[in-house]
Parts: structure tokens; C-alpha cells; sequence
């Protein structure tokens, strides 16, 4: 039964990898987008009145954005059943892109109070430790990945190479 399941926990770990991988990828961006908005002082009184809440009442806040595009990624996934694929993917994309960034932007401003919250703690750190199970289950692959890739860096530079030289034999019967 467990080599059965090794599959299904390699494709969860998979899963919850690509997700910490936009995470990681997107804070700088957002952060370097929030940076460039010019309503400073909006964002300084967002940050100002969630430091002012409650650890629950800042849940809500960190929740709501989540909540309000939960609607949109269900349209996307709908239209993909329908067979509309790119319109489907595209509004499933887009959502996902856009909850991710208001996410980690929330997530930043509130942390502090939501790590009042025990159970919320103690969620984080199993996250951070979900994170560390993934990287171990996918490391076979990953190792597998990249000496293909480094096998096929060889191979693409010749490729290159002898692209390159057909270019150049059929340049001179041109010329």
C-alpha cells in the first residue's frame, strides 16, 4: 500500500512546492509594485489600522481577499469543465496571480498579530515543515533533473553548433 501511495505524496509535495515557489517569487514583486503605488499614506493607514486590531479581526482582513476571489478561480475551473481552455486557465491564472500577491502583501503586514493567534502558530510551522517534506520526497526527481539538465546543456550546445554551421553551408550555397 505505501509504494501505491509514494505517487499521490510525491505529486501533493509537488503541488505544495510550485505553490511555495510562486510565493517566494511574487513577494519581491508585489513588494517592489506596493513600493511604486503612490498612495503611501493609504497603505501607511491600511498597515496603521491593522496593527490597531485585534488577532482575529486581522484574520478577517487576511482572509477576505481570498474569500472575495474564491467566486473567480471557481469561474475559471468551470469554464476549463466547459472545455474553454484558455479563457478558463487564463481566469484561474489570473485570480490565482492576483490572490497570491494580495496575499503575501496581507500576509507581511499581518503577521505579527496573527502569530498571537496559537493555533495559527502552530499552522504556520507545520506549513514550514510541510515545506521541508516536500523538498524531501521531490529530491530524487529534483537530483534526476538536474544532471538531465546539465547532460542537456552539453547536448544543446552542440545542437547550437550544428544549427549554426547548416546556417552557415546553406548561407554560402545562397551567396
Amino acid at each position: 500500500m505505501r509504494r501505491l501511495l509514494r505517487p499521490l505524496w510525491f505529486l501533493l509535495a509537488l503541488i505544495f512546492l510550485i505553490e511555495a515557489w510562486i510565493w517566494e517569487r511574487l513577494e519581491p514583486v508585489v513588494e517592489w509594485l506596493v513600493a511604486r503605488i503612490p498612495f503611501a499614506r493609504a497603505k501607511a493607514t491600511i498597515a496603521a489600522a491593522i496593527t490597531r486590531l485585534p488577532p482575529y479581526a486581522t484574520l478577517l482582513v487576511f482572509a477576505i481577499p481570498g474569500l472575495l476571489l474564491l467566486p473567480f478561480k471557481l469561474a475559471g475551473l468551470w469554464l476549463l469543465g466547459k472545455g474553454h481552455v484558455i479563457a478558463g486557465g487564463g481566469v484561474f491564472l489570473l485570480a490565482k496571480t492576483v490572490g497570491l500577491a494580495v496575499t503575501a502583501f496581507l500576509f507581511e503586514t499581518c503577521k505579527p498579530k496573527l502569530m498571537q493567534l496559537g493555533w495559527f502558530a502552530r499552522f504556520y510551522a507545520l506549513m514550514l515543515r510541510l515545506k521541508e517534506w516536500a523538498h524531501r520526497q521531490t529530491e530524487p526527481a529534483r537530483r534526476w533533473l538536474r544532471v538531465f539538465r546539465a547532460r542537456l546543456g552539453g547536448q544543446k550546445g552542440r545542437l547550437l553548433a550544428f544549427v549554426a554551421r547548416l546556417r552557415r553551408r546553406s548561407w554560402r550555397r545562397a551567396g
